[in-house]
């Protein structure tokens, strides 16, 4: 079967090793007889790959034991709302900063359990950009950001400077490169974009968060529920939570998250020096906010792009239409992706160009 060059935002590839080796788990799991998805989540096999997997976010990200590591389902967006619900007063506020339509919608959520404090848009430029000049008030419970966006292909490539805990939505950037934690009060992430297959999301929480509120929280929302049962009140999503650990060795053998982030500037640079010396192409974001996981450009006579969709797709460079918002196309380029791939889609940009230009 000819493999494919999946550009897909997400659900995303993985490396091939994960696929082969969560596909044997699915058949029969390290010799036990049985398959990880008819497994005890109780049962000792499955304990072992859970805290594999919570040992392994701790080594790549450096995170303290002042941090718990949780696998939830709900994917982000349940987030949106459990952050505010456990950590914001009815008369307390927090700072958001709106960066595009996953931050829009964690936004709508807040004004449910307090006040929301939007310091900064970039709406008016239609999301090409990150807003640099704002001003988090220090009374704010906490500073809500959306590290990458990738509808828009956007990023923020330096933490912002503030005098509140941070919380970020990290769904399509987690695990690309070093992090420091420490200005973090909780970091989330939907694992169908980097870290694995859709089902599980990861939710880093510093405990001194918690229990600073007077409301009470349906049990299977407070965050203290799964500390408490290490994420096993209910059943787990036990075959992300596999996958996930799989893709989490492949990333701490293949240099750790600085051997990652040193990949993926590789992988940018191929494709956006292509975007910028193409002349059939442009990129929509300004160069500074460039992400490293989602490459959006258009083509400058829009008339050509069905053809050029054809062409990249008979050459096996699919998912690459950009966001049915915005139009025009998407190379998301996620840890896994290799170079090869990136490089594929350049040579049909290149082909392109000289299809148009030769006739």
């Amino acid at each position: 079967m000819k493999k494919l060059h999946n550009f897909s935002a997400g659900p995303s590839i993985l490396p091939q090793e994960v696929f082969e080796k969560a596909a044997a788990g699915v058949r029969d799991l390290n010799g036990s007889g049985l398959s990880i998805l008819e497994m005890s989540h109780r049962s000792a096999p499955f304990k072992e790959i859970y805290n594999e997997a919570v040992s392994l976010v701790r080594e790549l990200l450096g995170i303290s034991d002042e941090m718990e590591v949780l696998f939830l389902t709900g994917g982000a967006s349940t987030q949106f709302f459990m952050v505010p619900l456990n950590l914001l007063d009815e008369q307390g506020q927090a700072a958001y900063l709106d960066t595009g339509t996953w931050s829009t919608k964690a936004i709508k959520e807040v004004s449910q359990f307090g006040k929301v404090n939007v310091v900064a848009s970039g709406k008016e430029d239609g999301y090409t950009s990150i807003p640099k000049s704002y001003a988090v008030p220090s009374a704010s419970t906490y500073f809500h950001i959306t590290s990458n966006n990738t509808i828009y292909g956007t990023q923020l490539h330096e933490v912002p400077q503030v005098d509140v805990p941070i919380v970020a939505d990290m769904s399509s950037d987690i695990m690309s490169g070093p992090l420091n934690t420490d200005p973090y009060g909780v970091i989330y992430a939907g694992a169908q974009k980097n870290l694995g297959p859709a089902g599980t999301t990861l939710v880093i929480i510093r405990k001194s968060l918690l229990g600073k509120i007077e409301r009470q929280i349906p049990t299977m929302l407070n965050y203290q529920t799964h500390i408490e049962k290490n994420s096993a009140f209910n059943t787990p999503p036990v075959f992300p939570i596999y996958a996930t650990m799989l893709n989490l060795r492949w990333l701490k053998a293949n240099g750790g998250l600085a051997g990652a982030k040193a990949r993926n500037e590789e992988k940018a640079k191929v494709i956006y020096d292509e975007i910028d010396r193409n002349t059939l192409f442009e990129g929509v974001t300004v160069a500074e906010d460039r992400s490293l996981m989602n490459a959006t450009f258009v083509l400058k006579d829009p008339s050509l792009e069905a053809d050029f969709v054809e062409r990249a797709t008979s050459a096996g460079c699919v998912g690459i239409k950009g966001h049915r918002s915005v139009g025009g196309f998407r190379a998301s380029i996620y840890n896994a992706m290799p170079k090869s791939s990136v490089q594929a889609l350049v040579d049909q940009m290149q082909a392109f160009e000289h299809h148009v230009t030769s006739h």
